[in-house]
């Protein structure tokens, strides 16, 4: 995508996504796209390229931004983003950017030191705090499992009301581009809150094929997750996700969607249906989209 020169609220210069290939950073770059905001979307492929663990790449990326989405992969959790994300959001505010747009994660509290940076930088700024993503099963840690027939983790009875990926995307461009989202913390959830077993039981119904959930301890999810390969940083987290935050601390919904959109957010069903409907994971939606 080339930098174009105006955005929609009439301020010369760019709107930068950090994350600009990632799951909401790319839905993002589309949505910003659709309505004609010069954007650039940043990442270690890019070009410029970005790279939270290389300093020396910030200034170009930054170059002529006036808003960011600020999503920190792999997650807010991970020890030492803290300080990273304080260095960038004081890079960011000296080059010129006024606008700060974070991607968070409810019920953590080191994503909430970070939210404190962002709201003591001295510009706009807008957090969009969001539960479990929907798109983990279809487009993230959760696939693999689901296309081998069984979701198997260490997640109990604890309900969440997981989160379409597009409603945050959704929340994030009206933050980035419309008034009136200064100074607020948007916690953006589903309508409903299921345990992982109800949310698997959905995307089985809407693949038109088996799919089970296995509950298993916390150890073994952990082992397995070693003897995958993944990297540490990502066993980390998912260890600190199911034996920290899933807790049920975030069983309820709440109403960020509606407050920024005007509308209720996006079902569950909904998005498996939708992501059924792509064959993402096999069954009678793939061989009817097939047949198509």
């Amino acid at each position: 995508m080339q930098d174009q020169t105006i955005n929609t609220a009439g301020h010369p210069g760019l709107t930068l996504v950090l994350g600009g290939t990632g799951k909401i950073g790319h839905r993002v770059v589309e949505r910003l796209a659709g309505r004609g905001v010069a954007t650039r979307a940043a990442s270690r492929a890019g070009h410029p390229a970005f790279d939270w663990t290389d300093r020396r790449g910030w200034n170009a990326v930054l170059d002529g931004a006036v808003a960011a989405y600020i999503s920190y992969a792999p997650d807010l959790a991970i020890p030492g983003a803290t300080d990273t994300v304080r260095a960038f959001v004081e890079r960011a505010v000296e080059q010129g950017v006024e606008r700060l747009v974070l991607l968070s994660g409810r019920g953590e509290d080191e994503a909430q030191h970070c939210e404190r940076i962002v709201q003591s930088a001295g510009v706009e700024w807008t957090v969009v705090r969001a539960s479990w993503f929907s798109q983990n099963f279809s487009e993230g840690a959760f696939l693999d499992m689901v296309l081998g027939g069984a979701v198997t983790l260490p997640a109990g009875d604890v309900k969440e009301p997981f989160v379409d990926a597009d409603d945050i995307a959704d929340v994030a461009v009206a933050a980035l581009t419309e008034e009136g989202h200064h100074g607020q913390v948007y916690e953006v959830t589903g309508p409903r809150c299921l345990t992982f077993a109800e949310a698997v039981c959905e995307i089985s119904t809407a693949a038109g094929r088996e799919i089970q959930y296995v509950q298993i301890p916390q150890e073994a999810f952990l082992a397995g997750v070693a003897e995958s390969g993944a990297p540490d940083d990502l066993a980390w987290l998912l260890d600190y996700l199911f034996a920290t935050v899933l807790d049920g601390r975030n069983a309820q919904t709440c109403d960020g969607v509606q407050r920024v959109l005007g509308r209720a957010p996006r079902d569950f069903a909904e998005y498996a249906r939708r992501s059924a409907a792509t064959g993402i994971w096999g069954g009678l939606s793939a061989n009817k989209a097939a047949v198509a």
